[in-house]
């Protein structure tokens, strides 16, 4: 039977700039989806429309009680109320955190290939940058230890992890998030854990989410978790994130350095997200179900029929990375461009040129139809 997932939605001209900003081009780039939220969220936001009033808004009631429950039923997390700073979305927080503590002369970490922004906040706060490469061992993406180790100095101040990893698609097992909470710990380091694709993995059995909450207290202390509906839910355009920040001077020092930077969270935002964590879980389900399988239809097409791309599958995300090296062209994601009119992720803006990301979160005919353009383009 046909699925919801398989309705493709006319999205050019809507103003998304997935489609809207090189609208010549096929795209398969940016981290959004081609599906419709769930009803239960268009629902909310009708609700919340009909009552036509939007003047600032601040997290009401329901969202909070959402929230709470969310963390104790998914993550398994107790979190009292104060721990939680309502976003308005969750890059501005990766740099808020930098801002925050960090000072001049200073450094952020983190480990590559890796979602732009993390690569980039360090700008906003004019501290230096450290990168350490993923390694791949036994065949799978994991963190270089003896690498991070040289690579950290007594000027580094706020480790920024990606859990699950945006790229790689890796949801690192709890042993991995111990060692990287005890090398945080080691180098007194902030550990900002960007958790946004926690719920889209794509087999929890196998490869289960360990978050930074679940971290024991005297390594807690030190760590922001940062969290958002927007990714699963597909309703980032409309910037909600949130972070639990257990230790009280981290949580005032993150609070005071945001001033006036940061914009209002909408009226719409607060409401989407209610219904995101108390209705969701049943769409979610659905989703990773058909997420799973478009995984599995794209790895098994690069491996039989494109010469030249390499690819480890993905746990979880909806993002896959592929290894254009072997191909032998100087930029594959402008090769793909230019001979197959595709929209693709550069690896250079992760730290890793020659790679491309390939977003599969779309109607499969339309997923298989980019990766044919790929396999004639070879």
């Amino acid at each position: 039977m046909a699925h919801c997932f398989d309705t493709p939605i006319a999205r050019r001209g809507t103003g998304c700039i997935k489609y809207d900003r090189r609208p010549e081009l096929d795209p398969f780039w940016v981290a959004d989806m081609d599906f419709a939220s769930p009803p239960e969220i268009l629902a909310a936001l009708h609700d919340r429309v009909d009552h036509g009033v939007f003047g600032y808004a601040q997290a009401h009631d329901g969202l909070n009680e959402a929230v709470l429950e969310y963390l104790r039923v998914r993550r398994g997390a107790e979190v009292p109320q104060e721990h939680i700073v309502h976003l308005g979305g969750l890059v501005p927080a990766l740099s808020l955190a930098v801002r925050a503590f960090c000072g001049p002369g200073d450094a952020v970490m983190t480990c590559t290939p890796v979602y732009p922004p993390f690569l980039n906040v360090h700008h906003d706060a004019r501290v230096d940058l450290v990168t350490v490469d993923h390694a791949f061992q036994q065949g799978r993406w994991v963190f270089d230890w003896a690498a991070m180790e040289r690579a950290v100095t007594n000027r580094t101040r706020v480790f920024l992890l990606c859990n699950p990893q945006n790229p790689l698609g890796r949801a690192f097992s709890k042993a991995e998030i111990l060692q990287v909470a005890s090398f945080c710990e080691a180098h007194d380091l902030v550990l900002v854990a960007d958790e946004i694709h926690c719920d889209l993995i794509l087999d929890e059995a196998a490869t289960p989410h360990f978050s930074a909450l679940s971290l024991p207290p005297a390594l807690a202390r030190r760590t922001i978790t940062l969290l958002a509906p927007s990714k699963t839910w597909n309703i980032a355009g409309l910037g909600y994130a949130f972070a639990v920040i257990p230790d009280d001077s981290l949580r005032r020092r993150f609070c005071a350095t945001r001033g006036h930077t940061l914009s209002e969270i909408n009226a719409l935002a607060y409401y989407a997200a209610e219904a995101a964590y108390r209705h969701g879980e049943p769409w979610r389900q659905e989703l990773l179900a058909y997420l799973a399988g478009n995984r599995d239809a794209l790895v098994a097409f690069i491996r039989e029929q494109c010469p030249g791309l390499t690819i480890t599958a993905p746990e979880a995300t909806y993002l896959a990375w592929i290894d254009a090296r072997q191909v032998g062209v100087e930029n594959p994601a402008n090769h793909f461009e230019q001979k197959a009119g595709l929209f693709l992720s550069d690896g250079a803006f992760f730290g890793w040129p020659g790679w491309i990301r390939f977003n599969y979160g779309c109607p499969r005919e339309k997923m298989l139809a980019g990766l044919e353009k790929i396999r004639t383009a070879l």
